[in-house]
């Protein structure tokens, strides 16, 4: 029931401000802090802190971030044996402003990340021998992570993708994909136009599926999730928590997915536990380190299942 994380691993420097800059602006932070990030990093370590085996296949660099990084993992119980020091690379860095209402924005400098290449594929191959489920983003290059798919798909192992950053994908790509995880942002910049309601949610998702995805799950932030299967569909609402950061909300709920999957429970079920994950880790600050346990999982499912509706039903 292993997970497999073939993706980036960063260091975050997080600022935290009453709002957001707007070109051209100064402001004055109240708080800042470093801490181990990267979304595939932070989904790996998702994935460890619910109790799933979890390998990590990336690169960081030759500098004391990369020690740092390569350290932290190990401690949250992340197999990094498939992770390259490369020498020649910085580590990558995210530079994070988070504000008062726990929004946030991102610039992404990717460092070793960008400079993963084919000399990583024979790492993954070795982490995919006795692997459930593979998670890819695309904080690492565009081909890599297709290159990735293609591996696990030929072993039959499941593929998670979650498309961020933004960017669009050759076609080729969708058919690799068991399940396409995008954000608004990043369904709209794929399919072309915006996500406000559950109905372009379910346009979207339609979408994807059409260009070869075998699922879709369109989250929604404060508002929820709209996911589809080739057999089923439903609306699922946030779990009511109180959030003061959503730094790797994201990265949360792929991680309860995947981890779900990796144990066999059925797809309406493990994105509950992606739903709760991700709202539990907006209660702590900070990315790797918000990641909640399986027992604080467990305790907020059971208040919040919901049942998946019919495809013929609509929503």
């Amino acid at each position: 029931m292993t997970v497999v994380v073939f993706g980036s691993i960063n260091m975050d420097l997080v600022v935290r401000s009453p709002h957001l800059p707007v070109p051209g602006q100064t402001l004055t932070g109240h708080t800042f802090y470093t801490v181990p990030g990267g979304k595939g990093a932070n989904q790996a370590v998702a994935c460890a802190r619910l109790g799933v085996p979890t390998r990590m296949v990336g690169r960081v660099g030759g500098d004391d971030f990369g020690t740092a990084l390569r350290q932290g993992l190990h401690d949250y119980g992340v197999e990094t044996s498939g992770v390259f020091t490369d020498s020649g690379q910085p580590s990558g860095v995210a530079l994070i402003t988070v504000d008062d209402r726990a929004e946030n924005t991102i610039i992404v400098v990717p460092g070793a990340n960008g400079a993963i290449n084919v000399d990583d594929l024979p790492r993954l191959e070795t982490a995919l021998e006795d692997a459930k489920v593979l998670l890819l983003q695309l904080e690492i290059p565009l081909t890599m992570a297709l290159e990735g798919a293609k591996l696990a798909q030929a072993r039959g192992i499941t593929v998670i993708l979650d498309p961020a950053p933004a960017q669009l994908l050759p076609p080729e790509f969708y058919g690799l994909i068991d399940i396409l995880t995008p954000n608004e942002s990043e369904a709209e910049a794929l399919v072309g136009f915006k996500i406000e309601d559950q109905a372009s949610a379910r346009r979207a998702a339609e979408m994807l599926m059409e260009r070869g995805a075998k699922s879709a799950i369109i989250k929604m932030g404060s508002r929820g999730a709209y996911w589809r299967s080739t057999t089923e569909e439903d609306f699922v609402p946030v779990f009511p928590v109180k959030a003061i950061d959503t730094v790797a909300a994201g990265d949360a709920f792929n991680g309860g997915l995947a981890s779900a999957l990796s144990e066999g429970l059925p797809l309406k079920e493990a994105i509950l536990r992606g739903m709760a994950t991700g709202a539990l880790s907006t209660t702590k600050p900070g990315a790797q380190p918000s990641m909640p346990s399986r027992i604080e999982v467990e305790g907020l499912l059971p208040k919040n299942a919901v049942k998946p509706l019919a495809l013929d039903r609509g929503i």
